[in-house]
């Protein structure tokens, strides 16, 4: 007797015995095997995270744009941005799964993966059964003042069909961290993983719950940002019962994690608020989305249209390059927050002021205007950069005057977009801008 198990992406159809019997619908099946694990890193990881395993040419799903239009007027400070999710379903993380899609971001404090593991046994008179279960593991940060994050196993579709050895059969669960930047940090870890159980105990016991936490003052960039990175990698083993002849155990690897803490003096919670030990804050380190909204009485409108144009539309935008190429629409062209260079922060500002008074006077600010730039000033591909990068596109940003109200309102968005979503100074974090 023997069996081959196949690592596979979530929902890949299991033909039946009979039609296995056919060598073509199982090379097919080998096949997709060896193409979802071909990649390991989400495409969206950012920061040293971003160099382990193989990239995936494949965005991850995400949850969809949720911004809607403000029914009455509001002042720009009474504007805030909502709070990211910190917690996921296991439905939800079901729900997003499948097809091309291995990895879902509902927010960079809620993700999650999976694997289907299918087993074809077999005898010498060909295929005789097959088994099939999945693993759905959720990362999330739970509480904005804690430095621990949970990652919830859960074993799901337990389905046999056939003749199989399914109660002798031997499913591992394990969460390693095989980086971690700078290397002399120290995660910590609950007992919850590894766990082998057999079949009909793993039936009967499905859920397991491992966190991981890194105490502060172990980071790079001193008191001012104390980051630590680091690669979370769940494997899944599958071991075959005696009798059955094959490779065991298989071992699959969903696609990792890359978390990410911090005690950046800018960012909240950085005194742990009487508990030193538990200052900073934790997160995913994957490219995050700042929505804006052009919907009619959104606060914002009016930058939301002018972000909207600049990515749509770049050569009708001031200053005039024909070649204008706008980052921030895509997760290959990410922006990145510039916060601790103030002089830098400011000479964007200056640039995009001097040019929205070249194209529309000194008295652009009549009727309460004020000068919007995107990229935004607050950013490293802000209105100056080639003065501080010679090598970028001259002049690829958009300058113009817009209502001073609206302007202020997408400000305090966008403050509150950096603060509720960690965002960090420099190229190792990084945005993409979305308009709903």
């Amino acid at each position: 007797m023997t069996a081959q198990t196949l690592v596979l992406p979530v929902g890949t159809p299991v033909p039946s015995p009979a039609s296995l019997r056919s060598s073509g619908a199982l090379n097919s099946m080998v096949g997709t095997a060896r193409t979802s694990t071909a990649a390991t890193t989400p495409k969206e990881v950012v920061g040293p995270a971003a160099a382990y395993g193989k990239r995936a040419t494949v965005p991850a799903a995400t949850a969809p744009l949720n911004r809607t239009a403000v029914p009455k007027p509001l002042a720009a400070s009474a504007v805030s941005y909502p709070e990211p999710a910190r917690s996921m379903t296991l439905d939800e993380c079901k729900k997003n799964m499948g097809g091309t899609a291995q990895v879902y971001i509902k927010s960079r404090f809620a993700v999650c993966t999976a694997q289907q593991v299918t087993t074809i046994w077999a005898t010498s008179k060909g295929s005789v059964g097959t088994s099939t279960y999945y693993v759905y593991i959720r990362g999330s940060v739970p509480k904005e003042a804690d430095r621990t994050m949970s990652f919830d196993y859960d074993v799901t579709g337990f389905t046999a069909v056939g003749t199989t050895g399914v109660a002798g059969l031997k499913i591992g669960l394990k969460g390693v961290v095989p980086m971690t930047s700078p290397s002399k940090a120290k995660p910590v870890m609950n007992n919850a993983l590894p766990v082998t159980k057999t079949w009909p105990q793993m039936q009967a016991a499905p859920h397991y719950t491992h966190t991981l936490r890194y105490a502060p003052g172990q980071g790079m960039g001193g008191a001012v940002m104390d980051l630590v990175y680091a690669v979370y990698q769940p494997e899944i083993t599958s071991t075959l019962p005696a009798g059955w002849v094959g490779t065991s155990p298989v071992t699959g690897k969903p696609f990792m994690f890359a978390p990410r803490w911090d005690s950046a003096s800018y960012l909240r919670n950085s005194t742990g608020a009487g508990n030193p030990a538990n200052k900073g804050g934790a997160a995913f380190s994957m490219i995050a989305t700042l929505e804006y909204s052009s919907q009619p009485g959104a606060p914002e409108k009016a930058v939301a249209d002018h972000i909207k144009l600049a990515f749509t539309n770049p050569k009708a935008t001031k200053p005039l390059n024909a070649l204008k190429d706008v980052p921030g629409d895509t997760i290959d062209q990410p922006l990145t927050r510039l916060y601790l260079d103030k002089k830098r922060h400011d000479r964007n500002r200056a640039v995009a002021v001097r040019e929205c008074k070249r194209y529309w006077g000194d008295n652009y600010t009549d009727g309460g205007k004020e000068c919007d730039e995107f990229p935004f000033a607050s950013t490293y591909e802000g209105s100056a950069i080639e003065e501080y990068d010679v090598h970028v596109e001259r002049n690829n940003y958009s300058a113009m005057p817009l209502d001073g109200t609206q302007n202020g309102a997408a400000g305090n968005l966008l403050a509150g977009f950096y603060t509720n979503n960690r965002m960090i100074d420099g190229p190792e974090d990084g945005f993409i801008v979305k308009i709903s």
